[in-house]
């Protein structure tokens, strides 16, 4: 099961702390502050949950799939998840 942003204000409404509105505004703000954090090619670090970081990737040789042309793909950036301990041992804890 994936866990959704609509699952994420639900469980906030739930829990009788917000009003459904505010529930929506606080994850609607949390989503951004991330996006354009990493947008600044800043890293997001929770503490307890990970760490979101940018990856400049080079420019490689790649191939397209359906005619096998090969090809150059252009340099990008990419976001990366790297789990803090905490969230590693819960995950593990069940294995």
């Amino acid at each position: 099961m994936t866990l959704t942003k609509a699952d994420l204000i639900n469980k906030l409404y739930e829990s009788e702390v917000l009003s459904k509105a505010e529930a929506v505004r606080a994850v609607e703000t949390v989503i951004e502050i991330i996006k354009e954090t990493l947008e600044d090619g800043e890293n997001v670090l929770i503490s307890g949950f990970g760490k979101f970081t940018i990856k400049d990737k080079k420019a490689r040789r790649g191939r397209n799939p359906h005619t096998g042309e090969d090809l150059i793909l252009a340099p990008r950036r990419v976001v990366t998840f790297k789990p803090s301990g905490v969230l590693r041992n819960k995950i593990n804890q069940g294995q």
